[in-house]
């Protein structure tokens, strides 16, 4: 017989398949296990060798799991909907739809590509995923359920309270038997009072308006980061360097009307529920500086010649008497009113130029110092003083309100703006309030041992009784009072593109409606093309077939719209992270038509138990999911606060690119070690064309690229080309993608999967060297050979050695410690030692080998199968209980000792364990070897360690 993983593992899949071997219930006696990977994003390019390692990682832990007894839920499905495949679509004339279902199920696209298809890599690698339960964000019996919790959302304001989302129908009660004056709600700023009589005097119109301002999904003007080259709005976290990620065009900030979800309401409740989850101390410090709490005051100060007030938050109220100017962002609505004609054409073009600043390189860029002086001053509360006032682009227009009261005795920032302007008009000395403290040359931003001075009333006071003071005296002014702020703004949702889910709404008079569940989905219609109208609306709006009939409940015509029974849909559609906010619901109950999930099913799963993905994901996903999954809990769907329990982020496999190298100006390519000082650009090479000893394959290279056929090429003495080599992000562009697919075809799945593990600690990053593979496929071939050799199988059914019981139960512990402390790579170490002293000991036992099948069966499944059907069992090996442990066998009752002659190692003697040191001497000096070695003489000393040494002197 002979190990041959392409059989094996085709044999073994295909059982899987037929057998539906990790078909999950949900009903079960069995404890329940849920582990989730964060599902892909079926990209054309189909996966290379970094992606499966958190999916083999939490393969080899569901395995492990189902072996110690429980009902495990391992799903999979994909993120379907986004911008890549729109834009794909844009350049090669083809539906979103059609490339993506191509990536996912495998084809030929329209461009004849053959594409290999997620779900057929993914098969090849042995996933126990329960591909029942498969869901794709983009089908319609997923998004409807998406629209519906959006519906929800729209339905719903936040009371502070009971601090929990409930139903929009109780605030319309209580609007309408008291007014708003007594509602703590989370809502917009500056909403008009009015009492029960003038609510119900209201035009329906205006109610709604209104409510708008309470629904926990609402209508806005919102400041936006616009990416004119892909036509839509773009998240924080979709922006590089002030550039959009995908695509690398510009972004600049605009205000739009948008979709936004008030998830500033749960602020608190998502920072509190960091304390509750096992998740890295990284990603959650991630999370709390996202979130952002700050706790102080809002001041209120009025702008001279006129009407504006400037409201700004401040963390250090204690510190008023000290602010010397203050600056708006430039995006402040304020700006424009209050700048003088003097100051205007400066202040404008300040604007634009910042305008294509994005905020995030707004907020890192700390070395940056510029700003314009608006002309215009604010008055001091207490002492009346005029305060100049500026925009600068370190204030941001969404933290806080948009405006800092600048103390640059106490603050770096403000203290470098106010040096950078010094001697400016507009620009004030800067004052010192701090008693004994010297600010000549740096600000003093410490909170711990202040003492105020120059402050009038708050003379003498520490930092506690100075701001407690401040927001008293504001409050008596009626200028101020106490605040807990967050940086964490409201989620704009909404994108100006066509792959995405649409918005179950439709307007009348200008205002949102929502269509009502029972008529969802509201499917994607058909569009020519994917950019905006000529006009500048969002793709939609090419759509022939996209307006609401509100009395058949139906898409119709859009050039049936009349304002009175039809009426326009939303253009937008949502963002990419809609259908990822909630998706590891639906896997719970993934067939359900009439709910996203039973009741039963959520019930029964709770939460997921182990969730493993990319830490990418931090305050993007992993933020909106915990609040969707908040919001659901409110309202009674969700059965937990938090969606997931324990949170692990694997490390990226980084690719080993491969450089030539032409010499500048030329044609001319030469090998690494024949540069020789000389000036050369290095050129990406794909990895495919060099050997595992850095030598290019030439004749590869020139039929690449036309200009590499008649090029000169410098090859070291033996002729050989020898490129250069650097670890990097494992990508297209770099041509230094491994593809899985590959290395399952020529060693085999289970070679991939234990040499993944093998690479490292899970969470590190780490380089892809394919070298390292074969000695991995050499290992498994010499585990088959404990169990058949090229004629039969060999097991017997001798009784184990102790040594054989000792290698085998080393292992057992050593491989369940690892998996449950997630330290998969020194099991697989464990693994080879294991074999080699199984090899050693020539140990061809059923007691042993049995047991070793199933302990090695969650890293390589295939061959664990086989080797467990080769023994003559019947069904899956992934069924049967993990060995247990048995630390007796572990007990050493016996020592080989080192016997040594004045400190020289002569020979060894096994001894038991139990012995005295008098015992263990008689021995020793009665071993032949002993007395040929002392040739007559009597020892001075014989030194005897128990368990250690012994060594006789003179």
């Amino acid at each position: 017989m002979k190990y041959n993983p392409n059989e094996i593992e085709a044999k073994w899949q295909k059982y899987w398949l037929d057998n539906a071997t990790f078909k999950a219930e949900n009903n079960s006696t069995k404890p329940k296990y849920y582990v989730l990977d964060m599902f892909p994003y079926p990209s054309g390019a189909g996966l290379h060798v970094g992606h499966p390692l958190g999916y083999i990682a939490s393969d080899v832990y569901s395995r492990y799991k189902r072996h110690q007894g429980f009902n495990v839920l391992h799903p999979m499905g994909y993120d379907s909907f986004g911008l890549p495949a729109e834009q794909y679509a844009i350049q090669t004339g083809q539906r979103p739809e059609d490339t993506t279902s191509v990536n996912i199920d495998g084809g030929t696209d329209k461009e004849g590509n053959k594409i290999a298809g997620y779900r057929k890599q993914l098969d090849k690698i042995g996933f126990s995923f329960d591909w029942s339960r498969e869901v794709r964000t983009s089908n319609p019996d997923y998004y409807k359920h998406t629209q519906w919790i959006f519906i929800q959302l729209f339905n719903s304001w936040y009371n502070k309270n009971s601090d929990k989302a409930e139903d929009i129908s109780t605030l319309v009660s209580i609007f309408s038997t008291e007014g708003n004056a007594n509602v703590n709600a989370v809502c917009d700023e500056n909403i008009e009072a009015f009492s029960a009589n003038e609510w119900n005097a209201f035009a329906k119109e205006q109610q709604e308006r209104i409510l708008l301002q309470y629904r926990l999904t609402y209508l806005a003007e919102t400041e936006v980061n616009w990416c004119p080259g892909l036509g839509t709005v773009l998240a924080n976290d979709e922006i590089v360097n002030g550039v959009s990620e995908r695509g690398g065009f510009t972004v600049v900030r605009k205000k739009m009307t948008q979709w936004s979800m008030r998830i500033s309401a749960y602020a608190e409740r998502l920072l509190q529920g960091l304390n509750d989850i096992d998740w890295s101390e990284s990603i959650k410090e991630s999370q709390r500086n996202w979130i952002g709490k700050s706790v102080g005051a809002t001041v209120e100060f009025n702008v001279q010649n006129s009407e504006a007030k400037i409201a700004v938050f401040t963390t250090r109220p204690d510190t008023i008497f000290g602010v010397t100017f203050m600056t708006l962002a430039p995006e402040h609505e304020l700006v424009s009113q209050i700048t003088t004609p003097e100051q205007k054409s400066e202040v404008e073009a300040y604007i634009e130029k910042t305008s294509k600043r994005s905020e995030r390189e707004r907020m890192a860029d700390v070395k940056t110092i510029s700003g314009v002086f608006t002309g215009a001053y604010a008055e001091h509360p207490f002492t009346k003083e005029p305060i100049p006032v500026w925009i600068g682009d370190y204030v941001l227009a969404g933290y806080g309100t948009g405006a800092v009261m600048a103390v640059p005795c106490g603050d770096e920032r403000d203290y470098a703006f106010a040096n950078f302007f010094k001697g400016q008009n507009g620009m004030q000395e800067i004052k010192n309030i701090f008693a004994n403290v010297d600010i000549s040359e740096v600000a003093y931003g410490s909170k711990d041992n202040v003492i105020i001075a120059n402050s009038d009333f708050l003379n003498g006071l520490n930092y506690k009784e100075a701001t407690k003071k401040a927001i008293e005296e504001l409050e008596k002014l009626n200028q101020g009072k106490g605040k807990t702020n967050y940086r964490l703004r409201d989620a704009v949702f909404s994108r100006q593109r066509y792959w995405g889910e649409p918005f179950p709404v439709y307007y009348v008079n200008g205002l949102p409606q929502m269509i009502d569940a029972k008529h969802l989905p509201i499917i994607l219609p058909e569009v020519e093309k994917y950019l905006p109208t000529e006009e500048g609306l969002p793709p939609l709006g090419n759509a022939l077939v996209w307006a609401w009939n509100t009395e058949t409940n139906e898409v119709v015509n859009t050039d049936l719209v009349d304002n009175k029974t039809i009426f326009p849909l939303e253009l937008n559609t949502m963002p990419g992270w809609a259908g990822s906010s909630w998706y590891w619901m639906r896997y719970m109950d993934a067939h359900n038509e009439n709910e996203f999930a039973s009741k039963e099913a959520l019930a029964y799963w709770e939460s997921v138990d182990l969730y493993i993905g990319g830490s990418e994901h931090a305050t993007g996903h992993l933020l909106y999911s915990r609040f969707w999954n908040k919001f659901l809990k409110d309202k009674g769907f969700a059965p937990t606060e938090e969606p997931f329990k324990k949170l692990i982020n694997q490390g990226m496999i980084l690719g080993m690119s491969a450089f030539v190298y032409r010499l500048d100006g030329t044609n001319t390519y030469v090998s690494k070690n024949k540069i020789d000082g000389q000036k050369v650009q290095p050129i990406h090479v794909d990895v495919a064309m060099v050997n595992t000893s850095d030598e290019l394959d030439i004749e590869k290279f020139k039929n690449w690229r036309e200009d590499y056929k008649d090029a000169e090429y410098i090859t070291e003495e033996n002729g050989k080309y020898i490129v250069g080599r650097e670890i990097e992000k494992m990508s297209k562009s770099k041509y230094n993608v491994v593809t899985p697919d590959d290395i399952c075809n020529e060693y085999g799945a289970d070679t991939l999967r234990l040499y993944e593990m093998f690479l490292g600690p899970l969470e590190q990053a780490k380089p892809w060297n394919t070298a390292g593979i074969s000695g991995v496929f050499g290992f498994l071939k010499k585990l088959c050979r404990l169990y058949f050799d090229e004629n039969d199988l060999i097991v017997t059914n001798d009784k184990p050695t102790k040594d054989n019981l000792k290698s085998l139960h080393k292992t057992i512990k050593k491989v369940a410690e690892d998996i449950e402390g997630f330290s998969f790579n020194t099991s697989v170490s464990q693994f080879m030692i294991c074999v080699n002293e199984l090899s050693t000991q020539n140990c061809h036992s059923r007691a042993i080998l049995e047991p070793l099948a199933i302990v090695i069966s969650p890293y390589a499944p295939h061959i664990a199968e086989e080797l467990w059907s080769l023994l003559g069992n019947t069904g899956s090996v992934a069924t049967v209980a993990f060995p247990i442990f048995e630390p007796v066998h572990l007990v050493e009752s016996s020592k080989e000792y080192p016997v040594s002659f004045n400190g020289k190692m002569r020979f060894t003697m096994v001894l038991p364990l139990n012995l005295t040191k008098e015992q263990i001497k008689e021995i020793v000096m009665k071993d032949e070897r002993t007395i040929k070695q002392l040739e007559g003489r009597t020892p001075n000393k014989v030194i005897i360690v128990p368990g250690k040494i012994i060594n006789l002197v003179g």
